[in-house]
């Protein structure tokens, strides 16, 4: 992978970097500054080398056409905060107020673009139809800066047909991303546990099919638990549960015993009355899940204490720990303590290179709740920027975007 080094001589070239800025917002304000954060670095050296900083990247899903709620306008102002420098907006991507903003740097100038899905192009699966969005991309860039791990799995015109077009490097944030996914899949230090949360096996099954080959243990949460626990045996009251994958799962139950890796279940759930923040909820054990006031209408919504406490333990004695996915609804306080407990075990189990110790918060849902629920970046060996990319080069597969950088 040919990556961007100080050796490569930026000053006064037009670099065009696809940053992922893909942030959550409330209300019109960003949530979550993570991406952004992580986006800085690249983009400030950039510019500091006396390079003309062209910024793209997307926001939500504005299918083709402008959205006004999904601007790039206030993440214009964020990254200019983080990377300590004016940031200009253009109005458009490839049209007359994008023209004249690239046209309009000087050296150590940065300029982002405006949401990259405004344009029918960028996501098009028609390789002529993206191809020639990419043109009118390229037609800015004299080099481009692959950075924004987070789209890398995808074969979209700013992330794979640009970079065929012009000579392309990865940033330091997908080189990072890289080397650390790398570790993950090649060479973990063991004992190397696994913990995945969220709602849905279906997501995760080729993830799940590969860690069966390389961990020593998969820890499971979130709504996805309950499709393990009905393939058990277990009634799960009104819980999410996916039937299609029931014997998918009996099918991991199996190999994991043949291959001797621990897959560990909850050995109690917080059920509750309804999906609501405020919801009566009880804490019982996994083969009394229905004996609460609210019966088979109860759902679960986070891990119980008990299993937060053994998981936080396990994580706590690994060498290498992945974790994708809350352990519950983290959003409501009542079911947030799940999460928090996996968190505050991957904090005390962080480590680096010295020691050989490494924790990797997977992206995605799980970076937002560990910041959501008070943690720091730097609290954690590594949060990655890119859960669906992250899971992806895991599995094995080939991702386009830095398949296209292999030169």
């Amino acid at each position: 992978m040919l990556t961007l080094t100080p050796s490569v001589d930026v000053a006064s070239r037009r670099v065009l970097v696809r940053s992922d800025l893909n942030v959550p917002l409330a209300d019109g304000a960003i949530a979550d500054r993570g991406r952004i954060t992580a986006s800085a670095p690249t983009i400030r050296s950039l510019a500091e080398a006396g390079a003309r900083v062209i910024v793209v990247a997307h926001l939500g899903r504005p299918k083709g056409a402008p959205v006004a709620e999904l601007t790039l306008a206030p993440v214009a102002e964020a990254l200019a905060e983080e990377i300590g420098r004016p940031v200009a907006f253009a109005s458009d991507t490839v049209g007359e107020s994008a023209r004249a903003s690239v046209d309009a740097l000087a050296d150590g100038d940065v300029v982002l673009l405006e949401n990259l899905r405004f344009n029918a192009g960028e996501t098009a699966k028609d390789d002529a139809e993206r191809g020639a969005f990419a043109r009118q991309l390229a037609q800015f860039a004299d080099l481009f800066v692959s950075d924004g791990f987070g789209v890398v799995h995808r074969k979209q015109a700013s992330v794979f047909d640009v970079a065929r077009l012009v000579p392309a490097y990865a940033g330091g944030l997908v080189a990072a991303e890289v080397e650390v996914s790398r570790r993950l899949l090649e060479d973990p230090a063991r004992p190397y546990a696994v913990v995945l949360g969220g709602s849905k096996v279906s997501d995760k099954l080729g993830v799940i099919d590969s860690l069966l080959d390389r961990a020593d243990l998969l820890a499971i949460g979130g709504g996805m638990v309950f499709t393990f626990l009905k393939a058990q045996g277990h009634a799960i009251g009104a819980s999410l549960v996916e039937e299609d994958q029931l014997d998918t799962v009996r099918g991991y139950l199996a190999k994991a015993a043949e291959k001797g890796v621990e897959i560990l279940l909850p050995q109690d759930i917080v059920m509750a009355a309804s999906f609501d923040r405020d919801a009566d909820h009880w804490t019982v054990e996994v083969d009394a899940l229905e004996s609460t006031p609210a019966g088979a209408a109860a759902l679960g919504l986070d891990i119980g204490p008990r299993a937060a406490a053994a998981y936080a333990e396990r994580i706590r004695s690994a060498q290498t720990v992945f974790w994708n996915g809350p352990m519950g609804v983290f959003e409501f306080p009542a079911f947030a303590a799940g999460t928090k407990a996996v968190a505050e075990a991957l904090t005390s189990a962080r480590g680096g290179r010295a020691d050989g110790r490494l924790t990797v918060v997977g992206g995605g849902d799980s970076a937002a709740a560990v910041r959501a629920l008070g943690f720091a970046d730097v609290d954690f060996g590594h949060i990655s920027t890119g859960g669906g990319a992250s899971l992806e080069f895991l599995e094995g597969r080939t991702l386009p975007g830095l398949d296209v950088l292999e030169g």
